[in-house]
């Protein structure tokens, strides 16, 4: 019965679009995978590496709070082992690439961040901490967050990472006047740096790691935090040490500025494309805890950084330094057998902190002095449980010193193939064998989002887990290579390739997916009366011949037809889309429905999101297969919109679930015949932050507005506006917000038809609100606008432009800076009220004239 419905123009218009995007997703270029294959120069840097044992880390909130010169600089020009902590993984913000927020931002964020590090030389942490959203001070921040775990996260990276100096971003006292995660990254690096060598303190991790003390603690101030160029560089900072941080470097023909605008420009969801500079560049420190360099501007002044810090290591030392005097940049293959010697020695060492890092860098710099190229690749690129895998070996050393391959190790199984061939110079060797998955190999996705999180925090159970920046990929081989009597095992992720035809080599990993995904493909179903509605759901294989039966659950009190729908794939990939009959009760109600296949006597529950983007590693994310069903009492008024995307959203589904036509209308087609037919038009979040051609379109839209129409313009920030008149009238952006999502509302205009038609608008409707109300409200506006509500957060005054309304010629122009775009793909009933009754919005019309007889 409900497999036959025919579906809705909007479901066959999403399920064109869904096949369009995954196009254009395979389409894209995968840089991301790409084995390095670095060049005379570069392996040459990373052997003078191998000679500094000195290491910071610096500690910031959020994705892009990083200082990348900086980074770069201790990375590149000290050599110092340097690494990032980002609290958060900035699933908190905008996205100017795609409608993910949320989780789904997170992950972008973080593979942002992975591949920043890999252009400017530093590694990457996270903690548990969850982005929640901006925060005025760090009370209501560590309140959100557990504090307690967070400041065990920031102890563990330290004990784990060992740094000698930590470099904070923020200044742990000025609580309130920036991000009140800002603030806290400081002020919990700050308590860690007496924490961390306590063995009383976090002593359950004392199982993986030791105790450590930091020996130094400094803030990294800038212009930015003196509120003016000028009053920076009129500043004392004769106490501050100074890193002379605008190096040229020679070798690879960037300056340290330029390797950093690289690496800033990978955070591309949130626009901070970077243009790079050159010349001189100073970075000043604060030291606020711990020695007091004797030569101020020498960072490591005091400390160690070579190998005689470590127990035996002298020796090494010694001959690297010999490495490093005879290395020839015409063949540095050379360097080999001297390398493998200084290999053989690291493994005698008793310190594993040194001697585990010191080891994976030497065997990376052996395999490039050597044009070693070894790669596992999977015949495909998805595999299910349990399943066996075709690998495709191959084993190149491009140089004359004697290697062997003696075995290859596949894990997880753990299973060891001997080899015992020679790898000649320039012969390839290829491979061919099976891989036996266990029944019990996890799914890959990121590991954080597995567990059930919390507002403030994600769920990482496992202590080893905590911190590491990406997904954790079990399939692997070990290549075990005898060099001059010395076996060297070198790892590879498994990876698939294939060649494309315009693009050329394309590289992803090996995903292991479950057998059956589905999806529930309106993420929030919106039923305004008690009609039933077809409701879509996916279902994909894993893998071949896959077949069973299909439902979608909902409380008792809705009905669902049929029961169950059967299913049969025959290959993998395949998808196919049922359909159900919902009705929903007579009174309003929100539930949640999910997506079940029973498939082989076993249940799939998952819903699998694929994140595909040319600057990043494709990702794949599984969520429960959920949707929100709403009952609500809800009436509109209006009928054909034009939505005029902007940075990305989500609000055209929203709307065409409460039952409007909506349109995307591209810019080229904002025209006075176009805009005819609509008797509304929005603009999408940031459009007039990133849609240029808005700036030549601002009268045909005032026009549409005059002619009796109505126009909603969604949030923008109050900096790079394309236009300065984005309204009819004089109107000023402001960094004013509201982040309590439950802030107490006040009608300013409670008679206004804006809060009584068609839906009568009262403070309910506000409850229930997610991350926050509204952004970056309006703080100065012409007296034609009629502010309809003020909220403020705890402890400041009264915001007042939120919403509001200006009748503009027979029309109205409504400007918000409420958070539609994260309240309505959320299911919050109010924020469809209210919108409805936004585009609902008609000026009265005038009674005509009568004669008044005498």
């Amino acid at each position: 019965m409900g497999q036959f419905q025919k579906p809705s123009n909007y479901t066959m218009r999403k399920i064109q679009v869904q096949i369009l995007l995954l196009f254009f997703i395979s389409f894209q270029i995968s840089f991301a995978q790409q084995p390095q294959k670095p060049n005379a120069v570069e392996i040459y840097n990373q052997i003078k590496k191998l000679n500094f044992l000195g290491s910071v880390l610096y500690v910031a909130a959020h994705p892009d709070d990083e200082n990348t010169r900086m980074i770069s600089y201790l990375a590149n020009e000290m050599n110092a082992r340097t690494g990032y902590l980002s609290l958060t993984r900035g699933d908190g913000g905008q996205n100017l690439i795609g409608p993910q927020l949320r989780e789904l931002l997170g992950v972008i964020r973080t593979q942002e961040l992975i591949e920043a590090r890999k252009i400017d030389g530093g590694e990457q942490f996270f903690s548990r901490a969850n982005d929640f959203g901006f925060s005025k001070n760090p009370d209501e921040t560590l309140q959100i967050w557990d504090k307690d775990k967070v400041l065990a996260d920031v102890v563990w990276t330290i004990r784990n990472f060992q740094p000698d100096i930590i470099i904070n971003r923020f200044d742990h006292r000025s609580p309130g006047t920036t991000h009140g995660h800002h603030t806290s990254s400081a002020m919990l690096s700050v308590e860690s740096f007496k924490l961390t060598n306590d063995p009383k303190v976090y002593p359950e991790q004392l199982k993986y790691v030791s105790p450590w003390q930091v020996k130094r603690q400094f803030f990294n101030p800038s212009w930015w935090f003196y509120g003016s160029q000028e009053k920076f560089d009129a500043a004392n900072k004769s106490k501050f040490t100074k890193l002379e941080t605008g190096v040229y470097y020679t070798g690879i023909g960037k300056s340290n500025q330029e390797i950093a605008a690289l690496s800033r420009s990978r955070h591309q969801s949130q626009g901070f494309g970077s243009t790079g500079v050159r010349g001189l560049e100073t970075e000043y420190l604060e030291l606020i805890n711990g020695e007091t360099p004797k030569d101020r501007d020498n960072l490591f002044d005091g400390i160690d950084t070579t190998w005689n810090r470590v127990k035996n290591g002298k020796p090494i030392g010694d001959l690297i330094s010999r490495i490093i005097d005879k290395y020839n940049f015409s063949n540095p293959s050379a360097s080999i057998p001297d390398l493998v010697k200084a290999y053989t020695m690291i493994q005698a060492l008793d310190d594993t902190h040194w001697k585990n890092l010191k080891s994976n860098a030497i065997k990376n710099i052996i395999a490039s002095c050597s044009g070693l190229y070894l790669e596992a690749v999977s015949s495909e690129q998805e595999a299910t449980p349990g399943s066996r895998i075709n690998l495709s070996l191959e084993a190149i050393n491009r140089c004359s010193v004697e290697m062997q391959l003696t075995s290859v190790t596949t894990l997880p199984d753990n299973k060891t193939t001997a080899q015992n061939s020679i790898l000649k110079d320039n012969n390839d060797q290829k491979i061919n064998l099976q891989l036996q998955l266990p029944n019990n190999i996890e799914y890959t996705q990121p590991y954080w989002l597995k567990e059930k999180a919390t507002v403030g925090m994600y769920t990482v159970s496992n202590q080893q887990n905590i911190g590491i920046p990406d997904i954790i990929r079990e399939v692997k081989v070990i290549f075990n290579i005898k060099i001059k009597d010395v076996e060297i095992p070198f790892e590879r992720t498994v990876v698939y390739k294939y060649n494309d035809g315009v693009k050329g080599e394309m590289y992803n990993f090996l995903d292991i997916v479950p057998e059956v995904t589905t999806s529930i493909l309106e993420k929030v179903l919106v039923f305004r009366d008690t009609k039933s509605k077809m409701v879509p759901v996916k279902v994909r294989a894993g893998k071949d011949n896959v077949n069973g039966n299909l439902q979608l659950d909902l409380p008792k009190s809705w009905n669902v037809s049929p029961k169950q729908i059967p299913f049969t794939l025959d290959k993998k990939g395949n998808e196919q889309i049922f359909y159900f009959e919902v009705t929903p009760p007579v009174n309003p109600e929100e539930v949640v429905a999910k997506s079940i296949a029973i498939a082989d006597n076993k249940r799939f529950d998952r819903d699998q999101t694929i994140i595909d983007f040319n600057h990043i590693t494709k990702q794949m994310v599984l969520k429960p297969a959920e949707s929100k069903c709403i009952r609500i009492d809800l009436k509109t008024s209006g009928d054909a919109i034009a939505y005029i995307m902007g940075a990305g959203d989500e609000v055209p589904e929203s709307l065409t679930q409460m039952g409007y036509k909506v349109t995307i209308l591209k810019p080229e087609e904002i025209t006075p015949e176009k805009l005819d037919s609509f008797s509304t038009v929005i603009t999408g979040i940031r459009a007039y932050n990133t849609v240029n051609a808005l700036a030549n379109k601002q009268n045909i839209l005032f026009n549409f507005v005059k002619s009796g129409k109505n126009m909603i313009v969604q949030y923008n920030t109050n900096g790079k506006l394309v236009t300065d008149k984005i309204a009819p009238y004089p109107l000023k952006l402001s960094n004013d917000r509201v982040t309590e999502e439950n802030a107490k509302i006040t009608f300013l205009a409670p008679n206004h038809p804006v809060l009584n038609t068609p839906n009568k608008i009262t403070a309910k409707d506000f409850e229930g609100w997610t991350q926050e109300q509204g952004l970056y409200y309006p703080d100065e506006y012409d007296a034609a606008f009629t502010p309809i509500i003020s909220s403020h957060d705890k402890g400041e005054s009264a915001k007042k432009g939120a919403l509001l309304v200006a009748p503009y010629g027979k029309g109205y122009y409504i400007y918000t800076g409420l958070s539609f775009f994260r309240e309505l793909p959320e299911g919050v009933t109010g924020a469809y009220r209210l919108l409805s009754n936004i585009i609902s919005l008609k000026q009265p019309v005038e009674a005509p004239k009568q004669d008044i007889k005498q």
